[in-house]
């Protein structure tokens, strides 16, 4: 094994905590380790005055971590795992995914209010196609404006009165000390998360036989099989930031049940399937249970909206 670790990740407050602490696990697991953050700028981090997906999706937050990875300038990468696209560049595989904080997404309001209780046209901010058509989904009357930012720029601009409610990621303001500012939590009932919100992606290059010792001690099994099977899914519709997709996994009792979501970026066509896989089956399972509750949505109407919304790009 090593001695001394390189962990590569975004410059933002966020990344920075969950890169600091992966290091703090590792240190606690192997005291032996010398560990360091190394932060590298992204696209996505310096571009913050256009909707991701009029430049790029969700690939612009890792893609230059990516190439320090390949080229060996770090031993691994902390990403949020809501951030990776459904494909993995050849040589990179998934090396963790730690155990998951809160998958949901959240609703600051700047007057104390839930979403059922704002007034037509109520502002809502959101930087997220997925949140945004869902939002409209539930509420057409609302207004749906697009907000980039680290957190503390989004709640300033909340405060401020640009917006009446922001919606976010739970995972985000809980691993930051900030759940105090939620006012209402949306379940899979009212807004299913992103695939892969609230767990981490520990990324590391194939066969790396110094870094998997680490890797094991740092992955959680239940949420691996989860995380996988909305995977499964989200490789088989060709999901990204530019399309209104989600997939959510859970564990009740002994069965996994995932919930996926196709939707226009209107809100005004939804589909929204359930399907379910034992617990203790092989991934295997899993991602052929992705896979075909992704199918059933694209035959049940998803490819017409996805054929539609790619014929507007």
């Amino acid at each position: 094994m090593k001695k001394n670790i390189r962990i590569g990740t975004r410059g933002s407050q966020l990344a920075l905590w969950q890169a600091h602490h992966v290091k703090s696990r590792i240190e606690t697991l192997f005291p032996e380790l010398k560990v360091e953050v190394i932060t590298i700028s992204t696209k996505g981090d310096r571009i913050t005055d256009r909707p991701l997906a009029l430049v790029g999706g969700k690939g612009l937050f890792v893609k230059e971590i990516e190439t320090a990875l390949l080229n060996e300038e770090i031993d691994l990468a902390v990403h949020s795992m809501k951030d990776m696209p459904g494909e993995m560049p050849e040589g990179l595989v998934i090396g963790a995914i730690p155990e998951r904080e809160n998958p949901f997404d959240v609703m600051i309001s700047r007057e104390n209010k839930l979403l059922a209780d704002y007034p037509a046209k109520a502002k809502i901010g959101t930087s997220s196609l997925r949140r945004g058509s869902q939002l409209k989904a539930a509420r057409p009357d609302l207004e749906i404006l697009s907000i980039r930012g680290n957190l503390d720029t989004r709640l300033k601009k909340l405060k401020a009165g640009d917006y009446d409610a922001i919606v976010l990621a739970a995972a985000g303001l809980r691993r930051l000390g900030q759940e105090h500012e939620i006012t209402q939590y949306l379940d899979e009932d009212l807004m299913v998360p992103a695939v892969g919100q609230g767990a981490l992606c520990i990324q590391t290059r194939e066969n790396d036989r110094d870094i998997s010792p680490v890797m094991e001690r740092l992955d959680h099994a239940p949420t691996r099989f989860c995380v996988t099977g909305e995977r499964a899914f989200l490789k088989q519709i060709e999901g990204s930031c530019h399309i209104p997709v989600a997939c959510y996994a859970q564990i009740k009792g002994n069965q996994v049940i995932l919930t996926a979501l196709v939707a226009s970026e209107d809100g005004r066509e939804v589909i929204k399937r359930q399907s379910t896989c034992p617990e203790a089956a092989p991934v295997s399972t899993i991602v052929d249970t992705g896979r075909a509750l992704a199918t059933q949505l694209l035959e049940n109407g998803g490819k017409q909206i996805l054929e539609s919304l790619n014929s507007n790009d």
